[in-house]
């Protein structure tokens, strides 16, 4: 939304960080977890994310309930999402996620908390909006494109084991894009965050052109109204992930290609509009990958 279509917007202050709300609401609980550290209010999730420290520990609270300023539905529906997605997080533990701790009702709203992984969002719009992503030297993606080559394929390999995965649990992932990735510059290590509209297969798309997900990273069924949502759906993601660390995101020339020809040739087939002409699971798709980068 613009800001001229805004409604109201209140400013709050917990514990020396300032952040922007629709309407006032009552956060006094989070003292119990920590002093809040930064907060993350610009999501048109409905949900507001809370970073907070307490002995020597921190922790990452995802809350709906909220109105922000970038969200225009019914917080009842964010609960009602927030809550389908507990059964995810307990299902899908994995290394490479980020680690769900406790979930609990608390003030009209539901809160998640996690553990904190000290990485950077590699789709961070709140500081980085629009062309500032991809030429801001400060930019977490920008840095990340910047990187090695080897160790951008070995972010993409843990992005694909976990999905290998989540496909063997029987589950489909739906809204996974660069947002979805938190990279710790220091360490070189890598988590997933945000998982919580995956789902049992099977599932169709019961939104239309407007399904779950960055445009840059869906495949064409996630925009038609009735097509299956499955694992060649998400053979496509994976390779668009695949342009978006080591190509030209949604060019998919070879000249922007960075990881040799027989990796792109992956990668090509894997986002293949035909969905037949893509490999049939994520473990294919995989397969293929390794054989290619070995």
């Amino acid at each position: 939304m613009k800001n001229e279509e805004r409604q109201k917007v209140i400013d709050l202050t917990i514990d020396k960080v300032s952040f922007q709300l629709q309407e006032v609401h009552d956060f006094s609980w989070l003292k119990e977890i920590g002093e809040v550290f930064c907060v993350f209010d610009q999501q048109d999730s409905g949900n507001i994310g809370f970073g907070l420290a307490k002995n020597n520990q921190k922790f990452f609270v995802k809350y709906a309930g909220a109105k922000p300023i970038d969200y225009f539905g019914n917080p009842e529906d964010v609960i009602d999402r927030l809550l389908k997605a507990i059964p995810v997080y307990e299902q899908l533990k994995h290394p490479y996620l980020t680690q769900m701790i406790d979930h609990f009702y608390i003030n009209n709203g539901y809160a998640v908390i996690f553990e904190w992984f000290e990485g950077e969002c590699l789709h961070s719009h709140w500081s980085f909006g629009g062309k500032e992503k991809y030429i801001n030297p400060h930019s977490p993606f920008y840095r990340f494109k910047h990187l090695d080559i080897n160790k951008r394929l070995n972010v993409l390999n843990m992005i694909y084991s976990f999905h290998v995965f989540v496909e063997a649990k029987g589950f489909v992932a739906v809204d996974f894009y660069d947002g979805s990735i938190l990279y710790d510059f220091k360490d070189n290590r890598m988590k997933i965050c945000d998982i919580d509209f995956y789902r049992k297969s099977p599932i169709i798309n019961e939104i239309g052109k407007d399904y779950w997900g960055a445009v840059r990273s869906k495949a064409p069924e996630e925009f038609i109204l009735g097509e299956p949502i499955d694992s060649k759906t998400n053979v496509f993601t994976m390779g668009a992930m695949a342009f978006g660390l080591v190509g030209g995101e949604m060019d998919h020339s070879f000249s922007k290609w960075e990881a040799g020809e027989k990796l792109y040739e992956v990668a090509i087939r894997a986002t293949e509009k035909n969905r037949d002409d893509r490999y049939s699971t994520l473990k294919e798709f995989y397969e293929a990958w390794q054989k290619a980068l070995n």
